[in-house]
């Protein structure tokens, strides 16, 4: 299994981006779970959004702003970013799991995940 994230830039405060996950080595279907995640410097790894069984969860910071999305002919997870913040800065993260694994059912935190892409840089100035 693999995840490549990329479409982290440098942006601006109050813009806008769009992250794209794309997987190789397993289909990302309904039966997948998949969240994107990020992570600064010195802190831990927090759960921004995730996708379980259809159903969609976010981080109260990121409700309203961002939306996470899923393109099953394009086997790709998109994570759209409105009005961003210089806190938003930080490297994000995508990872899937099989949903029908028995276990933890919290796809925002980041046990929940088997499976991860290297990250991609997003940088909010102000």
């Amino acid at each position: 299994v693999q995840l490549q994230a990329s479409g982290g830039v440098l942006v601006q405060s109050g813009g806008s981006l769009r992250l794209s996950c794309a997987a190789s080595g397993v289909t990302l279907n309904y039966y997948y779970s998949v969240g994107w995640f990020r992570q600064v410097p010195g802190k831990e790894r927090e759960g921004i959004s995730c996708i379980r069984y259809g159903s969609t969860y976010y981080l109260e910071s990121a409700k309203g702003r961002f939306t996470i999305s899923r393109d099953n002919g394009a086997n790709t997870v998109y994570l759209q970013m409105n009005s961003l913040k210089p806190e938003d800065t930080a490297v994000y993260y995508c990872a899937t799991r099989n949903a029908r694994r028995v276990g933890d059912t919290n796809c925002l935190t980041p046990a929940y995940m088997d499976y991860w892409g290297k990250g991609t840089q997003v940088t909010v100035s102000s």
